[in-house]
């Protein structure tokens, strides 16, 4: 009788296990399709699957991955204990970026059977690097509060560390300076720059940063300690998170093919231009993840 009662008991553990998982690639998709769909519903980004360097393309898809394998072992589908489960997460969640691109792009008529397959691929890779982040973003954000009640193992402490806190920032800089990227926007808004409005722009986009995270009380900010002085974690934080910002949206300008034939003064301001959007998406990750 206690050997039945066992097996019952694994198999229920299974099928919890199992509609916890199946659960969390439900928000996995509810959470690409929230966060890509910006990116699937922009012209630039239809245009860029077609003419992109593919070794930008490729770069950019290797990225990918581990940046999903560290937010999986933070944020993944489901608890995981070891890299190997945080890999096959970060895989779920590559797929389903992947199959949610392909659905969307094939349902909007941007896709069809008489293109070339590398325009295809080209298209669907490109919108499957932000529409997989979603995925993986989908159960922070979408996960309800009685799913942490169910019975199983403890869940994680989210207890993140200095570094950590850094990785967090690239993935809100990143997933935030894709949306806008590429859109011709950036450079004609850094044609019609001064340097008075460069330096207003860096100056307000760390002004956000720091007040996001310590000063306007939003849940999951941080708080200083009596003893801490006011310059401690601008130094510590913000400042490196705004570097940060800048760094990605360079890159972000880089492999979206806005640097050739761009001017070194016209790249420097679109680079602060973007940064302004890279550094809200890193002070919000730090709030969110």
């Amino acid at each position: 009788m206690s050997d039945f009662a066992a097996r019952g008991r694994d198999l229920d553990q299974r099928r919890k296990a199992r509609s916890a998982f199946l659960a969390g690639m439900g928000r996995g998709l509810a959470g690409a399709l929230l966060f890509a769909l910006p990116m699937l519903m922009t012209i630039e980004m239809w245009q860029l699957g077609f003419y992109v360097a593919r070794e930008k393309l490729l770069l950019l898809m290797v990225i990918d991955l581990p940046l999903l394998v560290i937010l999986s072992h933070r944020i993944g589908f489901e608890e995981t204990f070891d890299w190997r489960e945080d890999v096959r997460d970060a895989i779920v969640a590559y797929g389903i970026g992947i199959a949610a691109s392909a659905a969307i792009l094939f349902l909007f008529g941007l896709l069809n059977l008489d293109m070339p397959w590398s325009e295809v691929i080209g298209k669907i890779a490109i919108q499957a690097v932000p529409a997989s982040i979603g995925a993986m973003l989908g159960r922070s954000q979408l996960t309800r509060d009685e799913d942490a009640d169910c019975e199983g193992p403890e869940p994680r402490q989210r207890r993140t560390s200095y570094f950590g806190e850094l990785f967090l920032m690239v993935v809100g800089a990143l997933f935030l300076s894709l949306n806008v990227a590429p859109t011709e926007e950036m450079i004609l808004l850094s044609y019609k720059m001064t340097p008075w409005h460069a330096l207003a722009t860096i100056l307000l986009s760390i002004a956000l940063m720091h007040g996001f995270v310590y000063a306007v009380s939003f849940e999951g900010g941080h708080e200083l300690s009596p003893d801490t002085p006011w310059w401690h974690a601008l130094i510590r934080f913000t400042l490196p998170g705004y570097v940060i910002a800048l760094g990605i949206s360079l890159f972000s300008l880089w492999i979206f093919e806005q640097v050739d034939g761009t001017g070194l003064a016209a790249l420097v301001f679109a680079t602060i231009v973007l940064a302004f959007p890279a550094a809200i998406g890193a002070a919000a990750a730090r709030l969110i993840l």
